[in-house]
């Protein structure tokens, strides 16, 4: 029999949205300050999934610059309607406080590939809009409303407004169609019809470790909706290894069975998820009465029984990349900016990634950092650059990176005394550390070969002048607060590990990369780490 592994796409994959055009199935998910925005995932079979595209890929459709940590695209939505695929995302301004600046904006393309349209705005009522296209022709647009004022609920209810295609903007009365239930911090809204009701799924409970999925259904769509008896229909308990679970949509395959495409998180030390929220998929079925049932229960499972589809698998991922092809993998993002030769370069030095240095790892502007998600808490990255600071304002190296507040920076840079050093910057809840005693002097020479190992929560460098003898100029650092779950206001991405370049002094000192090297060793490290806190947490 053929199984689903969870999480489906593991690292920073969270707010999935489903969706089933033929037999061609997809997932987009939340990328926040990062871009390009909205990852798309497609799969033939439910349990092989590859990368496929980024919707929003230029500053027209989404300009990030100055946008908040954990701001920019959250919760998009896909769907599909006469021959056009529809994305509608929020791009968050500002999220501390009482207010939320939450401007939601719909692109369309013919292929899911692209090119996708320049941007319509909607509203800016609230986040986490999605799209219901009736049988009627008719599309309407839910989504939460925020409520900034004093001794109210915050999460106000569901927004209903009809969407005109023709107009190109939202028509009609607003309509709050649902309160939601007494887990409270109603989202994620998706309505779905079938047999006659409209069946309304949202996100309750917050998106920590009461986070679940709810479910209320109405013959209106407007309604007034009725809630599940049985509610939540998903949610994690103590012990799961899937916690955090929720903000789910729902999709019904081509042979009849139902799944549901969800965010989870596995912590890994005291209920700290350093990969971020991730996608799993749960199957489903619909009960006698009519209600959205999880098989095995409202609890989240590792594993479970695939879709009676034919199997599709999908290339590996080639872990080395040498920056010889004219554009970056899809796997490569970029902070709040597009990609673009005033900063970066593919040909300015063949086969290299050239990186000039911009503004700081605090900058929420113009860095210039190229950076992958990590997908697993055991992995190795290697990569070797030239590069020959004369000013200690300027640095280059390898970062594992959350935000402007929590990274680990191993960075080459240049002293006034030593002259090139190699050093470890630590910003560990914006408190700025070296963890060097003395800097490493380095000698003149054009390359420089500087590698990490991820075991766990313990992370260790390493360097080397030739690319064979390796020194470890530090090891074991405590990287668990690089998580979603170490900051005073919630945050809801995942660490990055990639490549960059500084010059505060503003001349744009180049780093040339020569190659980057992401290797999986083992997941057996990960789940002992991942058990023992799950046994920890029961």
């Amino acid at each position: 029999m053929l199984t689903i592994t969870n999480p489906v796409l593991p690292g920073y994959h969270p707010d999935p949205s489903m969706l089933r055009v033929g037999e061609d199935y997809y997932i987009a998910t939340s990328t926040f300050e990062w871009f390009p925005g909205v990852q798309i995932y497609h799969s033939r079979d439910m349990v092989n999934w590859k990368l496929q595209t980024y919707p929003l890929t230029r500053s027209s459709q989404l300009d990030m610059t100055g946008n908040i940590d954990s701001g920019g695209v959250w919760a998009p939505c896909l769907s599909y309607d006469d021959g056009l695929f529809y994305l509608i995302y929020t791009d968050v301004k500002s999220r501390a406080g009482s207010f939320k600046d939450t401007h939601n904006y719909l692109v369309t393309a013919d292929d899911i590939n692209g090119p996708w349209s320049e941007p319509v705005y909607l509203n800016s009522s609230g986040f986490d809009p999605s799209l219901y296209h009736e049988e009627d022709g008719s599309k309407w647009l839910v989504n939460m409303i925020w409520d900034h004022r004093k001794g109210t609920n915050s999460f106000a209810g569901i927004a209903l407004q009809e969407y005109s295609v023709e107009e190109k903007r939202l028509v009609g009365p607003v309509e709050n169609i649902f309160k939601g239930t007494e887990l409270g911090l109603t989202e994620a809204p998706h309505i779905y019809k079938r047999n006659g009701y409209y069946y309304l799924m949202t996100a309750e409970g917050g998106t920590g470790y009461n986070h679940a999925v709810t479910v209320a259904r109405s013959e209106n769509l407007s309604g007034p909706y009725e809630v599940d008896p049985h509610n939540p229909i998903l949610t994690s308990s103590e012990g799961d290894v899937l916690q955090k679970s929720g903000h789910a949509s729902l999709v019904e395959t081509q042979t009849g069975e139902w799944y549901i495409a969800h965010l989870c998180a596995r912590p890994v030390k005291e209920k700290k998820c350093m990969l971020g929220r991730e996608t799993a998929l749960q199957k489903c079925y619909w009960s006698e009465d009519g209600w959205l049932r999880v098989e095995g229960g409202p609890q989240p499972q590792t594993e479970i029984k695939a879709p009676g589809l034919t199997p599709a698998p999908v290339p590996e991922e080639d872990p080395h990349d040498d920056f010889t092809d004219s554009s970056l993998n899809l796997h490569w993002n970029s902070l709040r900016i597009p990609f673009s030769e005033d900063w970066l370069s593919l040909t300015e030095r063949p086969d290299h990634l050239r990186l000039k240095g911009q503004e700081s790892m605090s900058s929420l502007h113009r860095q210039s950092l190229v950076a992958r998600r990590l997908e697993s808490l055991d992995v190795e990255v290697e990569t070797s650059l030239d590069f020959q600071p004369d000013h200690f304002q300027q640095m280059a190296g390898l970062i594992f990176y959350y935000d402007t507040n929590d990274y680990i920076y191993l960075r080459i840079t240049h002293d006034e005394n030593a002259g090139k050093v190699l050093g470890v910057i630590q910003s560990k809840h914006g408190q700025y550390d070296e963890l060097l005693n003395e800097e490493i002097p380095l000698p003149d020479q054009s390359y420089y070969y500087l590698k990490a190992r991820m075991d766990g929560e313990w992370l260790t460098f390493f360097y080397s002048l030739d690319g064979r003898t390796w020194e470890t100029p530090i090891s074991e650092i405590d990287a668990s607060h690089l998580s979603d779950d170490d900051a005073d206001l919630i945050r809801f991405t995942g660490t990055f590990v990639g490549m960059c370049a500084q010059d505060l002094s503003g001349t744009k000192k180049p780093a040339d990369f020569d190659y980057f090297t992401y290797k999986q060793i083992s997941n057996t490290a990960q789940k002992a780490a991942m058990a023992e806190n799950t046994s920890r947490n029961t």
